[in-house]
């Protein structure tokens, strides 16, 4: 039998109508469209696995976005900053063009 999420999803009417805003979005960037489509189909009482399945994704990334929005609700989807050293130019794009 397979595992219960322990995170589930029940959206507010606004939520709702925002993630299937984003979702249909056909110049939004994919993983905001994604990530959208993770939470409206958890939502639907659908498991991890079967979602994976449906976008074709890895289940860690249905488990990630699912445990956030739980949490942070839709402030969760967004992008955050990444660690490390911040990107640099290089040395071809520093040269001058006549």
């Amino acid at each position: 039998m397979p595992r219960q999420s322990p995170y589930t999803i029940d959206l507010t009417n606004a939520e709702r109508r925002e993630l299937r805003r984003r979702a249909a979005r056909y110049t939004a960037p994919y993983r905001e469209v994604v990530r959208a489509r993770i939470v409206l189909m958890a939502a639907e009482g659908l498991q991890n696995k079967e979602i994976a399945e449906r976008l074709s994704i890895p289940v860690q990334i249905v488990t990630k976005w699912r445990k956030r929005f739980h949490a942070e609700r839709l402030a969760g989807l967004e992008e955050r900053p990444r660690t490390g050293r911040p990107p640099t130019k290089r040395a071809t794009d520093a040269t001058t063009r006549p």
